[in-house]
């Protein structure tokens, strides 16, 4: 028995486990409108199927302009949310929780969806492309295409724009929504004094710069239920000099949790053209090991202590579990290596002989387990 197979509270919900699907971005829609197709159904149901306790739908843009690639999903209409009603029922009805991230982009958006995100051929405008925005018109990454900096205008309709598709994501049936403000993205580069070089309310000052998040996350929690618990995925650190490093999230941390963040998780990176922070198994475990250390005295709306989870190159399922139980953090995020194993869940508990990997499986296929396979961990992580 292991605690990564124990139940976790998020809000008025609890986990099944401490497994979660992060958001990955399939850029497989087609048709260019936004509305997720029938992949998304048959890659997150298979994930919820295989054991995971939350599975979270991919970055789901806001607006349209706000799509890495063209390719990517939405929520800004109501045809976007009754198409992820499927997706969403699905999921909850193999016994995870359904989350979805949603995003903008901001200066990496407009990107082709082979290469997205730092493509060093935009899409051009006219060609299926268009203008990005950003907080400066500077862009994260070099070889993008121009982006016109936000007016204050431009900034507060895309915090309504944010509640919006919050709205529109309960709507659709999932039970958490997450902002994503990390990997050099539109918040992300609001947050970096190296892409926000404003001089107004939105730029400047620590304050000014984490603004436009804090208004954001207003907006979120207003516009969902109670019992709807609201996530921020942070990168923990730039590993840039003069730009956004750890003790800066821990500080943002301990203000959002009050004004209603339930959730956080920790990956890093996504601004300048290189990385330059740390490699390897487990390599941002110790950004969600700080935060949760140095938040550990705060208790979130519904009187719970906050959920960290940390991911990176996590595969080894013991690795995994001593996370947990070291109490490194809450929950661990199992991304790549779920992509070809979407029974991950049920492996990891068989490989540390945790007895209950029945629960997490879909009943449907206990016929195909055989007792308890005697297979060590490292030969499940080297697959």
């Amino acid at each position: 028995m292991t605690k990564l197979f124990d139940p976790v509270s998020l809000g008025a919900l609890t986990l099944r486990n401490r497994l979660i699907l992060p958001p990955m971005c399939q850029y497989t829609v087609a048709a260019k409108d936004g509305v997720p197709v029938p992949w998304h159904l048959a890659h997150l149901g298979a994930r919820a199927a295989g054991g995971f306790g939350m599975v979270v739908a991919e970055a789901t843009s806001v607006t349209p302009e706000g799509r890495i690639s063209d390719q990517d999903t939405g929520l800004w209409n109501e045809a976007q949310a009754d198409a992820w009603k499927p997706v969403t029922e699905f999921i909850r009805w193999q016994g995870a929780v359904a989350a979805v991230q949603i995003a903008h982009a901001g200066a990496k958006a407009s990107t082709p969806a082979d290469h997205p995100g730092n493509s060093r051929q935009p899409l051009p405008v006219g060609e299926g492309g268009w203008e990005t925005v950003s907080p400066s018109g500077i862009h994260p990454v070099s070889g993008l295409g121009p982006t016109r900096a936000l007016t204050d205008d431009g900034v507060e309709k895309l915090i309504g724009a944010w509640g919006e598709a919050a709205r529109r994501a309960v709507e659709a049936g999932f039970q958490v929504v997450q902002i994503h403000a990390a990997h050099g993205y539109l918040i992300h580069q609001f947050l970096s004094p190296v892409t926000n070089r404003r001089t107004d309310r939105w730029g400047g000052s620590w304050e000014n710069r984490t603004r436009f998040l804090k208004r954001i996350v207003d907006a979120v929690v207003d516009a969902v239920p109670d019992e709807v618990p609201v996530g921020v995925r942070f990168s923990g650190s730039d590993w840039l000099q003069d730009s956004w490093g750890i003790e800066d999230t821990v500080a943002l941390v301990r203000e959002l949790v009050p004004a209603g963040v339930q959730w956080v998780d920790l990956s890093s990176g996504g601004i300048g053209d290189t990385y330059q922070g740390p490699k390897g198994p487990g390599y941002q475990v110790p950004l969600a090991e700080q935060v949760k250390r140095e938040t550990a005295d705060l208790r979130t709306v519904a009187g719970q202590p906050l959920l960290i989870s940390a991911v990176g190159s996590i595969t080894d399922p013991q690795m995994a579990a001593d996370v947990v139980e070291e109490g490194r953090a809450d929950a661990v995020g199992i991304g790549r290596a779920a992509l070809v194993r979407p029974n991950w869940p049920v492996e990891a508990a068989q490989a540390l002989e945790d007895e209950r990997y029945r629960e997490q499986m879909a009943p449907e296929y206990h016929r195909g387990v055989w007792g308890r396979l005697d297979r060590p961990a490292e030969a499940l992580a080297s697959r």
